[in-house]
């Protein structure tokens, strides 16, 4: 099998990346369960008691025969050719960033060339340029940059996440897709609603999804459904009555970005949202020192 060494640790590597073969970050080994059907995700998603075997688990789901295809046939075949002597990841994304955080972002699929080719959510593409960019000045990541996994960045009380863990073809899941994966990120809200506070929502699909698992989890949700919304704000309210909060932003995407429909300004006033503070006030000490 032919393998190329990864852009920042020269450890060679098959594409997709096998199982617990080096990737950096990689959360499974060749002993991870595999889904391979939505009865399986619903089973595996439901029996998981701990963040990082939810990550694992996610990372070798090959339930979505569409997506599976997809996104090994880019990381083989299709392989951008600024990226062709690269490795690519070619598996499910899982989430990235502190199992304890208080604050999650929420996006809705990994870009075929970006997340698929790292393995980690929002890296290696422009959309993740102004991301992390953003966490960083709101006092949520350690750098600015995201290169790719084990460049060393880490988030601070903030975890990301998507309702959707494979690379679509145009970027548009199906709906049968969207509903197959949404075990993992009902498991995922179970698993740290304790500790929850807020949730920030990329687009409209990253906000119906959250409400949709937010209603199966038995939250309180707003009736009717709140709408999307740049800058809006919801509070719902966890099945132990726990209070969070539900901000709207337009997705990162070149398409609003490029435009303008999405400025700097914008993503940082809407991560103030998210955190309760103003954009650009640092995180608490404390918040940094766990």
């Amino acid at each position: 099998m032919e393998q190329d060494p990864h852009p920042l640790t020269r450890h060679l590597s098959a594409s997709p990346a096998p199982p617990g073969s080096g990737w950096p970050g990689d959360p499974a080994d060749a002993t991870t369960p595999v889904a391979r059907d939505a009865a399986e995700v619903l089973s595996l998603a439901a029996s998981v008691d701990d963040l990082d075997e939810l990550a694992a688990r996610t990372s070798v789901c090959r339930a979505c025969p569409r997506l599976v295809e997809w996104r090994e046939e880019v990381a083989t075949v299709r392989r951008r050719a600024s990226f062709a002597d690269q490795p690519y990841w070619g598996r499910p994304v899982p989430w990235f960033g502190d199992p304890a955080a208080r604050h999650l972002v929420v996006g809705l699929a990994p870009a075929a060339n970006g997340a698929n080719r790292t393995g980690r959510m929002f890296t290696g593409d422009r959309s993740g340029e102004w991301l992390y960019a953003a966490l960083h000045r709101a006092g949520l990541a350690t750098r600015p940059v995201a290169e790719a996994a084990g460049d060393g960045l880490e988030l601070l009380d903030c975890r990301i996440t998507a309702p959707v863990h494979c690379a679509p073809p145009d970027n548009k899941p199906t709906t049968v897709e969207q509903r197959t994966c949404s075990p993992w990120l009902d498991a995922e809200l179970r698993l740290s609603q304790e500790r929850l506070e807020s949730v920030l929502a990329l687009g409209s699909l990253g906000w119906q999804a959250f409400l949709q698992a937010a209603v199966r989890l038995g939250w309180q949700v707003p009736r009717p459904r709140p709408r999307f919304g740049h800058g809006e704000v919801v509070e719902l309210r966890t099945d132990a009555g726990r209070p969070v909060r539900l901000v709207g932003c337009y997705h990162v995407s070149q398409q609003n970005t490029f435009t303008g429909r999405l400025t700097e300004t914008m993503l940082d006033e809407a991560l103030g949202l998210l955190t309760g503070r103003p954009s650009g006030e640092p995180l608490p000490p404390e918040a940094t020192q766990r």
